[in-house]
């Protein structure tokens, strides 16, 4: 089965490039708007051998996974841009749910849960599934805004911050073919949601509606120091707020986040 954009993805006019093997779908894009490539268009291939994560992490996704990323060159400051990936976190938990539906039914209680993880990750059962990441380089008069996407389809990595899940780990059988044509409609939804930033509010209350540790305690790790409170909310800027022992409202604009247990004992 070959890459192909979804019905409403290929309605819309978006275009696509489909890789055997890539180093990196983000720096295909970034590459593609560098010469004059304005989208939207989709990067995506089954097994990147390159990529990077947040912290300059390697994001490698193994033959069978997929690595997608959607290119746009917009007219928005970079803070606002940087609020897409909630955009994107939503899209593609909305794209899991179709392509788990047999599984879901197969399964019945044992069926995948998904949430969102702030700023950018998917996870399932609380286990890293998707990471998320956003690139931003001006190009001519505009902004290029690259939003990569890796999802553990039929693999996931060792040795993670947070550990991690694949799919056929959930028993959810599907292709990566079969995902980005659901990501790549589920997108045009939520892309137009978004609305260059003017639709933010709507995103940031269906992201809160699927937050991971919401009311929880949470430890966010930002380098050499760590903030310990309560996940209270996210603001309109797409800042995490932690509500501290002290009862301050804290906002959090980058970090590593943890839940639970992990964050009581400073999630070493």
């Amino acid at each position: 089965m070959a890459f192909a954009l979804g019905p409403r993805a290929s309605a819309a006019g978006y275009k696509l490039a489909a890789f055997e093997r890539t180093g990196s779908t983000n720096t295909e894009a970034i590459e593609h708007a560098r010469a004059g490539e304005r989208g939207p268009m989709w990067f995506v291939t089954s097994e990147q051998t390159a990529g990077r994560g947040r912290r300059q992490r390697a994001w490698i996704a193994p033959r069978g996974n997929l690595a997608a990323s959607i290119l746009e060159v917009m007219d928005v400051a970079p803070a606002v841009a940087a609020t897409l990936g909630f955009a994107a976190g939503l899209a593609e938990e909305a794209a899991l749910q179709k392509v788990s539906l047999e599984a879901a039914l197969r399964l019945g209680e044992g069926r995948p849960r998904y949430t969102l993880k702030w700023p950018n990750d998917v996870l399932a059962g609380g286990k890293k599934l998707v990471g998320i990441g956003l690139e931003a380089e001006a190009v001519g008069s505009g902004l290029a805004v690259v939003v990569g996407i890796g999802t553990n389809v039929v693999a996931a990595p060792e040795g993670t911050p947070t550990p991690a899940v694949s799919l056929a780990g959930l028993g959810v059988q599907i292709s990566a073919e079969e995902l980005f044509a659901a990501l790549s409609d589920a997108w045009v939804e939520f892309r137009g949601i978004w609305d260059n930033g003017r639709g933010f509010a709507e995103i940031r209350r269906l992201w809160l509606e699927r937050a991971a540790g919401l009311g929880e305690k949470v430890a966010i790790h930002t380098g050499t120091t760590t903030l310990e409170g309560v996940f209270d909310t996210i603001d309109d800027t797409g800042c995490l707020i932690v509500r501290t022992a002290e009862g301050r409202l804290v906002p959090v604009a980058a970090g590593e986040v943890f839940f639970g247990p992990v964050a009581s004992v400073g999630a070493a």
